[in-house]
């Protein structure tokens, strides 16, 4: 993608701007931006420019006020859907229906493209009904819906992330035929021998009802035209190589004391059970339940960190790093996410962990948006080379 047909693209529910930092990267023009949340902003601005940014309540912004784009991205809010909230899903009036702000403007602007992010929880929650709901929603518009779990640890970033991303691709109303090798941005070439059609026809039976199918939401899949297809893949192979937490921790002679808790944590540690084993990627030394993580648990370096989230609690875990208990500060969150040192300055450090945990990897960003409209592979030379859906 060259400069002259460089990409323009709008950031909802913008957080500190993952990713606009991500799309950046990968040659994309961030235009505009949203966020109800005053600090975010603030971080916003103090990293892309005082008028980077429209505070304020996206149900309230008029849509004409927005600017025409090319790629609508949103990070929409999880918390209704994540396993640290009240798992309320689409129920959430205040926030698990944002969803459909997404559809109105998607439905008035008609971006080429749009990119949305949330937890992996969506996918299953209530056997996939909210996935649905909100897949079918989508799918009634005219665009090519393709899904993808994606983590971060396969781009060197030691943090056990999964998240779903959802990318569509405007289609004109009348095609019938839609080539997967131009669409997709997530399939690999590693996913070619996975995929289980030999004929055209073959793609227009495995599609079913998005709302009355019996298949499951898998890891990844696509929909079109209110029917959907999904199937386990491979993960993808690591783009970059992996890290341990140890990797990208501060040098001890970098780090106040106030993230220290050495002398009250010894004095639990006597009430502990040694643990010492690891749980997806996650290196548990001690805690006071004998399992994988209960009630005062302590981490090790010599793995990843389970997911960060915006939860307050979640500040306040320990590590062993070397002969000292600690909390991880708020620069190494910063490295956990893939954001500068020091992207939320602005903030107070308290402040920062939840920012950083709301937010959305930049570099998981620009591997989607640096593969739109560049897939190459040919299916191993199969016969057929388009797919066709369904009139």
């Amino acid at each position: 993608m060259n400069n002259i047909n460089k990409l323009k693209a709008i950031e909802l529910f913008s957080g500190i701007g993952g990713f606009c930092l991500g799309m950046k990267a990968a040659n994309i023009e961030t235009i505009w931006a949203n966020d109800i949340n005053e600090l975010c902003c603030q971080v916003y601005q103090s990293n892309f420019g005082n008028d980077s940014i429209v505070l304020g309540d996206i149900n309230k912004i008029q849509i004409s006020k927005i600017p025409e784009h090319d790629i609508l991205t949103a990070g929409f809010p999880c918390q209704p859907f994540s396993q640290a909230g009240k798992k309320m899903g689409i129920r959430d009036k205040v926030r698990g229906t944002l969803f459909e702000r997404i559809i109105e403007i998607i439905q008035a602007k008609q971006p080429q493209y749009f990119l949305l992010e949330n937890v992996k929880r969506i996918l299953t929650m209530e056997k996939g009904y909210h996935f649905r709901i909100i897949l079918n929603a989508l799918a009634a518009l005219d665009y090519f819906i393709e899904w993808r779990i994606i983590n971060p640890i396969n781009f060197g970033i030691p943090q056990n992330r999964d998240r779903i991303f959802i990318f569509g691709t405007r289609a004109k109303s009348t095609q019938k035929i839609l080539d997967l090798e131009k669409f997709s941005v997530f399939l690999t070439e590693k996913d070619i021998d996975s995929l289980p059609w030999n004929k055209n026809s073959e793609i227009e039976t495995s599609m079913q009802p998005i709302i009355h199918g019996n298949s499951k939401n898998y890891h990844w899949g696509i929909a079109y035209k209110n029917k959907f297809y999904s199937q386990s893949l491979p993960l993808i192979s690591d783009i970059k190589p992996r890290k341990k937490l140890k990797d990208i921790l501060q040098h001890e002679s970098e780090i106040n004391t106030q993230f220290d808790f050495t002398s009250e944590t010894l004095e639990r540690i006597k009430q502990s059970k040694t643990i010492n084993r690891y749980c997806n990627g996650v290196e548990i030394l001690y805690n006071q339940g004998g399992g994988a993580r209960l009630g005062y648990t302590i981490f090790g370096i010599n793995g990843v960190t389970s997911t960060l989230t915006a939860s307050t609690s979640r500040h306040y875990e320990r590590y062993q790093v070397d002969d000292k208990f600690r909390r991880l500060t708020n620069v190494e969150y910063a490295r956990l996410m893939g954001f500068p040192d020091n992207w939320c300055r602005v903030a107070k450090i308290y402040h920062q962990y939840a920012l950083y945990g709301n937010s959305v990897v930049p570099d998981c960003v620009k591997w989607i948006c640096q593969r739109i409209g560049k897939q190459n592979f040919k299916f191993n030379h199969r016969t057929w080379q388009q797919l066709t859906l369904f009139s």
